[in-house]
Formats: structure tokens, sequence, C-alpha cells
């Protein structure tokens, strides 16, 4: 039987597989569009054009060999050292190359065998990260190693703490896989273990959530991150007082920024609309605030006996009326909506629905890396409470999501 485990480790593989070619051809594209302000030597430009030809061919030689070694070895650890000699060198002609060289941070403990090994393989790749954020290796005396010191030192107790909590994550993980199980077996005999199971289930799944939170204040801050270097480094080019003025405030702004997405991505955890209010208010809020921001006139009518449900119900009814909502207002163009929120005896249903132009729910395009969270995060969201969403749509006919929950009220 499957686990949510193991679900998450094929997706920590697949990412693991197409994280350095994706960040690879990042880099490249980056390096090129600045390559006559970064590296306008030819000599510089032709020494990059050869180690990314080298690159390439190495992941498609991992593409063929990575999937056949199922621990680390000798060729795995080749393959590692060689990425590092090649990006490491890119990094250093190229400061946008730091890129491709953070994909070191992800599969260093796939490829490297031992835990002393493994933090080396870490060190080793913040080295030319540090670099990059310097501006490569520093030519002005001492300050410059002094910064990229910092810079190294700050650089790696952010893989430190990063390391423990998700060595500390990954045990919590397992136990929890397993207390799910045993749950699971003993729901055939007892009923009454229902709603823990669904406070386990709902324990396993926060793994995933925040590593989807994780990647989303990481590419927020590296965006960032990529900004201020880009300041800085015309900053290290000219001596006109004016111009560095204007670059250093740029990048302030973006630093200050970036702080902002970051909280605003650790705040959005949990729905502020259910600080105070239950459920049927917090949605009542949701859909007045929608409807009159989009202008789209949108009634919430509640049926049954409403009673005050366990948190991570109400969290998680609400956040899939607001993405459901979020989609209509994007895709539907509708002239009118409605939300219905149905208590009934053991579960509880929603259904949104739109006249919009509705679509083919057969042919859903694949889900791209910018997409935003979407059907599939709506019914991942209902599955990890042990419910289930389902859609009906037509082309020219409307749209209507119904999501079907099990009724655990709070008793606190």
């Amino acid at each position: 039987m499957k686990t949510p485990g193991d679900k998450i480790d094929r997706r920590r593989a697949l990412f693991n597989r197409l994280a350095p070619p994706g960040l690879l051809v990042l880099s490249s594209i980056l390096a090129i569009v600045t390559s006559d302000l970064i590296t306008p030597q030819l000599w510089k430009q032709q020494l990059a054009i050869a180690l990314v030809a080298g690159l390439v061919v190495l992941q498609v030689w991992w593409f063929w060999a990575g999937p056949r070694r199922q621990h680390p070895d000798a060729v795995s650890v080749t393959y590692f050292v060689l990425r590092w000699v090649m990006g490491a060198t890119l990094a250093l002609l190229n400061g946008f190359f730091a890129f491709f060289m953070a994909a070191g941070y992800f599969d260093a403990t796939h490829l490297i065998p031992g835990r002393r090994r493994k933090r080396f393989a870490l060190f080793a790749h913040s080295i030319p990260i540090s670099f990059a954020q310097v501006g490569g290796i520093p030519t002005d005396g001492a300050v410059g190693w002094i910064v990229f010191g910092c810079l190294l030192l700050a650089n790696n107790a952010l893989l430190t703490f990063v390391g423990r909590l998700s060595e500390q994550e990954e045990e919590r993980s397992r136990a929890r896989a397993a207390t799910i199980i045993e749950l699971q077996q003993a729901q055939k005999e007892n009923a009454a273990l229902h709603a823990q199971l669904l406070v386990q289930a709902r324990e396993a799944g926060v793994a995933d959530e925040r590593r989807r939170l994780a990647a989303e204040i990481h590419d927020t801050i590296a965006q960032g991150l990529t900004g201020i270097i880009a300041q800085l480094q015309v900053v290290e080019t000219t001596n006109d007082p004016d111009v560095v003025r204007d670059h250093v405030t740029r990048a302030t702004d973006l630093a200050r920024h970036s702080l902002g997405e970051a909280r605003r991505s650790v705040q959005n955890l949990a729905p502020a609309g259910l600080s105070h209010d239950g459920l049927p208010e917090a949605m009542q809020k949701t859909v007045d605030q929608w409807a009159e921001r989009t202008g789209v006139p949108t009634e919430l009518t509640v049926t049954g006996t409403a009673a005050r449900l366990h948190g991570e119900i109400s969290a998680t009814l609400l956040r899939i009326t607001q993405e459901a909502l979020s989609n209509v207002g994007k895709h539907a163009n509708a002239t009118r909506a409605g939300v219905t929120l149905s208590f009934m005896d053991g579960e509880v249903t929603l259904d949104i629905r739109d006249d919009g132009v509705g679509f083919d729910a057969l042919s859903l395009p694949n889900r791209t890396g910018t997409g935003g969270f979407g059907l599939d995060g709506m019914r991942g969201r209902a599955e990890r409470i042990a419910g289930s969403l389902t859609v009906e749509a037509e082309p020219g006919a409307g749209t209507a999501v119904s999501a079907r929950v099990p009724l655990v009220v709070d008793e606190r």
C-alpha cells in the first residue's frame, strides 16, 4: 500500500533529477543577456560556452546513468565532482551561474555517501555562490575578502539550520507515516478512531505544505538577490556618485521587497478570516470581498445546522473557496456565481458554481511550474483530510466545483 511518504519521495526524486538541467538553462539565459556587461572578454565567453557544452553532455549522460543507481557510489561522486568543477568555474566567470550551483544543495545527500562528506559537499557549493554574491574573486583588497568571508559564514549557517530542520522533519514524517498505517488498520475494527486518523493525516500533509512554502520563499528571495547582485555589480564598475547612489537605493528597495514577500508567505499559512469567525462568517466575508473586487454578483447559501468544525476542516474549505473564486475571476468571464455550504449527517459539502465560459474537463493542460494553486492543489487539500473534490464543466455551460469532507467538530 502506498503511503504519503512514497508520494513525497517520488516528487523529490523527480525534482532532484530536473533541477540541475533546469537551473543550467536559467543560468545560461541570464549569462547570455548580461555577457556584454559581466564577461565582455572573448576568451571568457568562449570558455563559458565550452563549459556549458560540457555540462550539457554530463547531464545527458546522468539522465541515463542516474536512475540505475539507488544509493551513492563512486559514479555518483564522480558526476557530482565534475559538475562542481565546471559549475564553479562558470560562477566565477558570471555570477548568474550561482543559480546552477544551488542544485548541489538539493541532491548532495543523494549523490555523496557519508554525513561528513555530504557536509563538505554543501560547503564546497557555498564557496562559488559566495564569490558570485560579491561579484567574483575580490580584487579590491581586504574589504572584499572580509565581505566574502562573512557571506560564506552566513550561507553555511543557513545551510546548517535548514539541514537540521529537514532531518527533523524527515524523522517526523517517517513516524507519522507509520502511525497513519496503524490507524488505517485499526479503523476496520473501531470506527471511533476515524477522527484521530484525520488528525494524523493532516500532520502527514504538513511536510508537503512546508516544502511548497519553502520553494515559494526560496524563489522570491532568489529573485531579489539576483536583482541586488546586478545592482551592486554596476556599482563596482562606476565612479559616478549619482550612479552609485541610484543603484544602491535600488538594491535596498529590492531587499525590503524580498523581506516583505517572505513574511507574506509565512502569514498565508493560516487563513486570517478564521482567527475570530466561524466558517460560515469567514466564508461570507470572503464571498462579499471577492464580489466587490470583481463586480460579479455572488451569493453564499448555508444549509443544515452549522457546527463549529475542526480547525483543519474549516481552513481547507475556506482555502478551496478562495482558490475556486480566484479561478472564476481569472478564467470564467462569468456574470454570476454562487457558493453553497451544506452541513449534513457526517459530512460537509461545498459547491462553487458560475455561469462562465466553462472548459473541457477532460483535456486540461499540464500544470506548469509558474502556475498557481489550481485544481490539483484544491483536490490535494481535500484528500489530506479524507475528503474528495470533483469538477463538472462544459464549454459555454459554466463550471461547478464540489468538495465533500468529513464533519469533524472542534471539541475544544
